[in-house]
């Protein structure tokens, strides 16, 4: 038999408990959380840094104190968290089939929120010759490995990537004795935050090399040494400048993909620029009642969006299963224009404030970031790694509904001399 419940959450990290208070909060009288694991809170308990809550809360908090302010609210709000439940299939008509120790556990929802987060890029993803040893791991299973199991990985260390996980394990190991050798990352520019390229390379000595790659792994029982070499403008490694380091662990922080497995299975739309679904302001995919937020939609840098994001599917999840989700004002596709590589919402309405997410192509100063011919923010620099976020007020999308138009690129470019 099925449960029947109004709101089904898949995942408990960040967004997944954000939307499922905030769909409590709403008005929906059943809410339940789905996660395969056996507690609460996502990558964030392994994130034993602070640096997370300095928008949402205000606070300087490591990644336990954020997810527990959640989980104990999640707690007074009676939600439901069925732990250690491995969802196996999504329908169109918000069918979830999962299972757990109990055996096989099926739930009929009025509405569904993605919420699954992302996966970290292998080394076969990236397919990197050489010999398949011990040592070679993600930097979040190497982050993992110290942070909840005390175990320190290796002693000899080489990052591939400089993603904020990567950067971040290279002071943990750094504090905890291990040798970092280097930071190796493929662009011209690091893959993260500015602070993490501060505090964790500068404050630590560690050397980042911009314009390589690793090309191939050494050893035969264990990483002896990998070899690097610079990349061309194409990425492409250039014969003659490759050297060996030694080391013993190769940690591979390159990037990060959205689980979205299951929601292939409910006939959710992908963006291929992304790798999460077409979403409206709402966060509802092209399947009516079907939500996303957080990374599974696209990937983020800040846990604080990731709440912010999870809140707004969980609102109109419980409206949509109390049949209270009605369609205002006029639907307005966003498209990605000079040097912006994508934006979140895929489609807006001319009705409700909204707050636009997007990423640039390539880094650059004095800039403004222009939606139509309606807002213009002045930035003093953008680059890839780092999300950026435009209002559009009531006031602002009057003007947009007044336009007339179906359509709005958004742009980046410099600004004119002032």
């Amino acid at each position: 038999m099925s449960q029947l419940v109004d709101v089904a959450v898949i995942g408990a990290g960040p967004a997944g408990l954000a939307a499922a208070i905030k769909a409590r909060e709403s008005g929906a009288g059943d809410v339940t959380i789905i996660e395969r694991a056996d507690s609460p809170g996502g990558l964030l308990n392994q994130c034993i840094h602070n640096g997370f809550g300095l928008f949402y809360f205000d606070e300087d908090l490591t990644g336990p104190e954020f997810a527990k302010r959640f989980v104990e609210k999640t707690m007074d709000l009676d939600i439901h968290l069925a732990l250690e439940t491995m969802v196996l299939d999504l329908t169109p008509d918000k069918e979830i089939t999962a299972c757990n120790r109990r055996g096989i556990v099926k739930l009929n929802a009025k509405a569904v929120v993605l919420a699954m987060g992302c996966r970290e890029r292998s080394r076969e993803a990236l397919m990197i010759p050489g010999t398949r040893p011990a040592g070679v791991f993600t930097a979040g299973t190497a982050q993992r490995y110290v942070n909840i199991e005390g175990f320190l990985p290796g002693k000899e260390i080489v990052i591939l990537g400089s993603g904020d996980v990567g950067m971040i394990m290279a002071r943990r190991l750094s504090l905890e004795g291990a040798d970092v050798k280097a930071v190796v990352e493929i662009l011209p520019y690091s893959g993260g935050l500015i602070r993490n390229e501060v505090q964790c390379l500068v404050d630590f000595n560690v050397p980042l090399i911009l314009e390589h790659t690793v090309t191939k792994v050494h050893g035969k029982e264990r990483v002896e040494a990998v070899t690097i070499a610079k990349v061309d403008g194409k990425l492409e490694p250039i014969s003659g400048t490759e050297r060996v380091i030694p080391c013993d662990t190769l940690l591979i922080s390159a990037g990060l993909i959205p689980e979205n497995e299951i929601s292939l299975k409910a006939g959710v739309a992908l963006n291929p620029l992304t790798g999460g679904p077409f979403v409206d302001e709402k966060r509802e995919t092209n399947v009516p009642g079907i939500f996303a937020a957080g990374n599974v939609s696209h990937v983020h840098d800040l846990v604080d969006n990731v709440a912010w994001e999870g809140e707004i599917a969980g609102f109109y999840a419980g409206a949509y299963a109390r049949g209270k989700l009605t369609q205002k004002g006029r639907k307005v596709e966003m498209i990605a224009g000079e040097n912006i590589r994508y934006v979140v919402p895929n489609t807006i309405n001319t009705e409700e404030a909204v707050v636009l997410y997007m990423r640039v192509n390539e880094p650059n100063n004095k800039v403004s970031i222009k939606v139509g011919e309606v807002v213009e923010k002045k930035m003093r620099a953008v680059k890839p790694s780092e999300m950026v976020k435009v209002d559009l007020s009531p006031e602002d999308l009057s003007r947009i509904a007044k336009g007339g138009d179906d359509k709005l690129t958004v742009h980046c470019g410099r600004r004119r001399k002032e």
